[in-house]
């Protein structure tokens, strides 16, 4: 059998990828010992052999039919001496006291590695503001001489035409002309790209570190809805949802006693009476106190601001004043302009848009690249703008961060110039939490919608009552959808998976009602969250939830697109009133795949043009991430990730059937050339040594272990 090579500019060296092996080897092999070294069998060896299965056996047992003549030895991997997808630092069981984990910290800053900013932006140590008290190295030639040598390429600043930031530290410092140095020596660059946006204010976010943000339509809908203040405390329906796996069926039923304190308290504040006689009159007043437990939290500076610990447990209860309802505004503190008596209801009435002021963003036949956690980054955003992609999402952040100023939270919610559509997703669990977020981010950031995950599976979101967990509390659900709708300018849109257990689902039965409380379009991941990612998606229920939904209300689908086939069959098919598709992990495993949308076509993309993509996204790190020595390695980190999954793709050329599905199972193969059966490796191994084609040897002692379990076909945990 003769195979195609393409010629390479560079020798391949497998240490943990899939290799052809020769006689001698296999019979290694079957002994268990390759080449001297202990060998690990993965889980294809224990698959039946699929050389002997036809194809139509194979696509029945979700097995890639790939062609035999490509076919190799089952599954048979080098031990990995060096650990490189062992074990991580973080999950390191060795014990180290806090002080001698801060002295190596010390350590490592005074390194020669640890250049101070100032000192390497003008090259001049006296120009540190710290001088002797810094924690920084100030020697330049003990610096210059243990620096790596500079990346192939340009530094990513020529494009923008502004001088880098990183000046000596920045790894392609050969390409900086002279001027870029004499210019930050006067003026200190920014280390915000100029084509990025969103970025977080730091007067802003010192106020958000204090608790003394404001939100002044946040708070005016909540009081109105009876979700803040003494309203909240009489709030008394139970928001629990299915009792246990026994029940038949989830009961979603509509919220009367909100509804009613909602309009009650409303027109209390229009007509400017006192609140607490109306308070009084709510219904269930004298009925079981709400069961839902929430932190303690303080809230300085907003509707809710006592200057002490607020415990809103409503399990204990709390004895009230009687006040009245402008005493209540100044205990309060709201530190804004007031209108006497009035101010709460002029906050209330311009706070309240009819729908038709509203922006709108049609979704039609367009296509939309899913919010992705940890790989959905900035970078992966623009690379799949080139392909393609139409409307393009940040990643999840959530509430209670974004309000807490953590500026990991807010990196999440940067946009690039390219993004012509953007919306950022968020995520909580309490309605005030969301709805002053929704307040924050319209006011800080330039996007085009809000979308809020109720159907994310992972562990630490659901344990703390958002995401899924929201499916089984739909009077929660509904004071979120309503309180955050009730603030906003732009489009708000909802994301829900079928429901929370496994045989009872339940989103069909809010479809009538999203578009009354506010929402303009919903994507349904055909999937339970039980499942996570296992099975296929259940379209079928996709389409029922499509019918359920009112003509206004745009509906989204989402799960398993990995082709313009599996495009068309969903939007194309007559009949079909989805208004578009979500492409989610198809773009992990693909991100071409926009390209064979609008092209109608299955491309068989070679090798280069992949590599080729790669290089793209690590020029786009650079830019965003920086492109000094952290810069770089940051930036090889999210490429591993990214390798993760993209490994899983088979090319088109290989198989039997096209086009792949997502649930198949490769067997082991070997491609058409070295860097094809490289990029179809599982090892870690040789994930970084594609690294290093684009960003050099990794650094000693370099550990890499995937934060998403890519591999799991069945049980993918990923969020």
């Amino acid at each position: 059998m003769e195979v195609c090579h393409e010629d390479m500019n560079f020798m391949l060296d497998f240490s943990g990828g899939v290799e052809s092996l020769s006689p001698d080897e296999e019979k290694e092999a079957k002994e268990g010992r390759v080449g001297g070294e202990d060998v690990e069998m993965s889980d294809r060896s224990a698959k039946p052999d699929v050389s002997s299965m036809t194809v139509e056996e194979l696509v029945a047992k979700a097995r890639a039919p790939i062609k035999k003549e490509f076919l190799t030895i089952a599954g048979v991997r080098v031990v990995n001496p060096h650990g490189v997808t062992g074990r991580s630092e973080k999950n390191d069981k060795t014990l180290i006291s806090k002080r001698k984990l801060k002295k190596s910290r010390l350590e490592a800053r005074k390194s020669a590695t640890n250049i101070c900013a100032v000192v390497a932006k003008t090259r001049d140590p006296s120009k540190c503001p710290y001088g002797d008290k810094c924690q920084f190295n100030h020697n330049l030639d003990v610096y210059m001489a243990q620096k790596p040598p500079d990346l192939p390429g340009n530094c990513p600043s020529l494009e923008s035409g502004e001088p880098c930031s990183y000046s000596l530290t920045c790894r392609f410092a050969g390409t900086h002309k002279d001027f870029y140095v004499l210019e930050s020596s006067k003026k200190k660059p920014s280390n915000v790209p100029a084509n990025e946006r969103n970025i977080l204010r730091k007067d802003y976010q010192k106020l958000l570190w204090k608790n003394k943000g404001q939100y002044p339509k946040a708070d005016a809908q909540l009081r109105a809805m009876g979700l803040m203040g003494k309203a909240f405390k009489l709030n008394t329906v139970d928001d629990e949802g299915p009792k246990g796996p026994d029940d038949q069926q989830v009961i979603v039923s509509s919220i009367p006693v909100t509804t009613v304190a909602e309009a009650t308290v409303a027109e209390a504040i229009i007509s400017g009476n006192n609140l607490d006689k109306t308070e009084q009159s709510l219904p269930g007043s004298t009925a079981k106190t709400h069961r839902t437990k929430r932190p303690k939290v303080i809230t300085k500076g907003s509707a809710m601001d006592t200057n002490a610990e607020v415990d809103l447990n409503p399990d204990k209860n709390v004895q009230l004043e009687d006040t009245s309802f402008s005493q209540l505004l100044q205990e309060e503190g709201v530190n804004m302009p007031t209108a006497g008596k009035h101010h709460w209801r002029t906050l209330y009435l311009e706070s309240k848009l009819n729908p038709r002021e509203k922006k709108l963003i049609d979704f039609r036949d367009k296509l939309y690249l899913a919010t992705l956690t940890t790989v959905g980054n900035l970078p992966f955003r623009r690379v799949c703008k080139s392909l393609g992609a139409d409307i393009t999402c940040g990643e999840m952040a959530m509430c209670r961060n974004l309000l807490q100023g953590a500026s990991s939270e807010w990196a999440l919610l940067r946009r690039h110039s390219s993004e012509d559509i953007f919306g950022v997703q968020i995520c909580g669990g309490f309605p005030d939490h969301v709805a002053r977020t929704a307040e924050m981010i319209e006011r800080e950031c330039e996007v085009d919608f809000i979308d809020i995950n109720m159907g994310c599976p992972i562990d630490l979101v659901v344990n703390n009552g958002a995401g899924s967990c929201l499916l089984t509390k739909p009077q929660r659900l509904e004071q979120i959808v309503r309180a955050t709708a009730g603030v906003m300018e732009h489009p708000l849109t909802v994301k829900l998976r079928m429901g929370y257990y496994e045989g009872r689902n339940c989103a069909h039965t809010f479809m009538p009602n999203l578009y009354e409380w506010g929402v303009s379009a919903v994507t349904i991941h055909g999937r339970t969250r039980q499942q996570r990612y296992s099975k296929l998606a259940n379209w079928d229920y996709v389409a029922d939830c499509v019918n359920a939904a009112t003509d206004k209300l745009q509906v989204i689908g989402n799960g398993d697109i990995m082709a313009y086939t599996d495009w068309d069959e969903h939007l194309r098919t007559p009949g079909s009133k989805l208004s578009t598709c979500m492409i989610a992990r198809g773009a992990l495993m693909k991100p071409w795949i926009f390209t064979e949308i609008k092209e109608s076509r299955h491309w068989d993309i070679s090798s280069s043009e992949r590599l080729d993509i790669l290089r793209q996204y690590v020029n786009a790190g650079l830019a965003h991430w920086g492109s000094d020595a952290k810069g770089v390695e940051v930036t090889r980190k999210f490429l591993l990730e990214w390798l993760s999954y993209m490994h899983r793709y088979i090319p088109v050329g290989l198989l039997e059937v096209v086009p792949q599905r997502l649930n198949w199972r490769p067997p082991s193969y070997f491609g058409r050339n070295d860097l094809e059966t490289m990029m179809a490796s599982e090892s870690a191994v040789d994930w970084i040594k594609i690294s290093e084609f684009l960003l050099g040897p990794v650094p000693p002692n370099f550990i890499f272990q995937p934060k998403h379990k890519s591999n799991s076909y069945d049980q993918a945990e990923n969020g």
